[in-house]
């Protein structure tokens, strides 16, 4: 097989960590291989060159799309162009669906073979969206178990690898020992982590709203991770009142793997917290227009990757105008040790963990179908 030219493009921080290990996978079976890629640091630390960083990309929520919709349409046309230039092996696709399903369509009429790695959530909502993704999609890979059946019904085959978070996290705890260090070590009392996502908007209004339960929990010493990239400043204006509290920047799973317990905004950190095997209380505010937007068009019962998984309430899900300093208290109280829902969740996270563990890790799993697809269409 000649060396393949791959054309990757991720949104958002979770399309970044997920490309970085598909390009690893990638690199391993096509050495010679080149990977351009939207993406960040874990995409191009891993080898792909990055053409445009996903913070440009990352817009979230119907209003605010609509107020950079010249933005998005600019870089989607910059998208195509560059991709004519490259003339890519493949094109893969990573979430990130009102970008990638234009694009996906677009690349197939070119004659390009696309691939879509980490499905969108069309099982919450846009469900038609399947019938564009028949038409435009050569091959689909899951993450997650219960997507499989959802395409079958629309007579469509996916391929199901499993998550990668899993191998992730189980790898980290296997090369890291779980003592305090470095941002860690000054404090003996133990921790609460609060991660309060990775986009500067989400972050504005989450954030103040878990730092008010520090108060309330003067034994404990509450670590906000900072998301990648961010600048300092932009969290000092919210932890200024807050002494009490510190943050770590880029120290996610060093801090979850030695958290009592956290505060978690919805996407990915919900299951790698769970992973972690660390109770938590998922944290939800968005722009009020897009929330309600959202919640008529939306066909799902909870946002928290372990509850859809396990198609139950494994964490409490505070969302909107539930997120507020008296529900968060007496929350995350119930998962604190002593707490009356700790051990429930600890063991609901048990399952979670078994139902998404591979004998093949998801990354290396991908990367194999990939290959062979493109041995097959060569």
């Amino acid at each position: 097989m000649k060396p393949m030219t791959y054309y990757i493009i991720a949104g958002e921080a979770s399309g970044d960590l997920h490309g970085g290990n598909l390009i690893k996978e990638l690199l391993k079976l096509d050495p010679q291989g080149k990977v351009l890629c939207w993406g960040g640091e874990n995409m191009e630390q891993a080898g792909g060159k990055v053409v445009k960083n996903y913070r440009a990309l990352a817009f979230m929520g119907f209003w605010e799309v609509i107020k950079n919709l010249p933005a998005i349409l600019k870089n989607i046309s910059f998208c195509k162009k560059d991709i004519l230039s490259v003339k890519p092996d493949v094109v893969i696709l990573i979430d990130y669906p009102g970008f990638n399903l234009r694009i996906a369509k677009w690349a197939k009429k070119q004659g390009f073979k696309t691939i879509y790695y980490i499905s969108p959530q069309i099982w919450a909502w846009k469900e038609g969206r399947v019938k564009g993704i028949k038409r435009f999609v050569d091959k689909m890979i899951v993450i997650l178990p219960f997507e499989k059946e959802f395409y079958k019904k629309w007579n469509y085959e996916v391929e199901y690898v499993g998550h990668p978070l899993v191998q992730m996290v189980e790898d980290f705890k296997k090369i890291n020992h779980h003592s305090k260090t470095g941002d860690f070590s000054a404090t003996e009392k133990p921790i609460i982590a609060l991660l309060p996502g990775s986009r500067k908007q989400e972050i504005l209004a989450k954030l103040p709203l878990m730092l008010k339960a520090v108060k309330h929990f003067p034994d404990y010493q509450f670590v906000v991770a900072k998301a990648p990239g961010a600048e300092n400043s932009f969290y000092e204006d919210a932890l200024k009142n807050y002494p009490e509290a510190v943050s770590v920047n880029n120290k996610s799973y060093e801090l979850l793997s030695i958290a009592t317990a956290a505060l978690v905004t919805s996407g990915t950190a919900t299951l790698e917290t769970a992973l972690f095997f660390v109770p938590q209380v998922i944290c939800y505010k968005g722009n009020p227009i897009s929330y309600a937007i959202a919640k008529k068009l939306v066909n799902i019962k909870f946002i928290g990757l372990a509850n859809l998984i396990m198609n139950k309430e494994v964490v409490k899900e505070l969302i909107q105008d539930e997120l507020n300093e008296k529900n968060i208290v007496s929350e995350l109280a119930a998962v604190l040790p002593n707490g009356n829902k700790r051990a429930q969740v600890l063991k609901d996270y048990s399952h979670l963990q078994d139902i998404l563990s591979e004998e093949v890790p998801a990354s290396a799993k991908a990367a194999g179908i990939i290959h062979k697809f493109l041995l097959s269409t060569q």
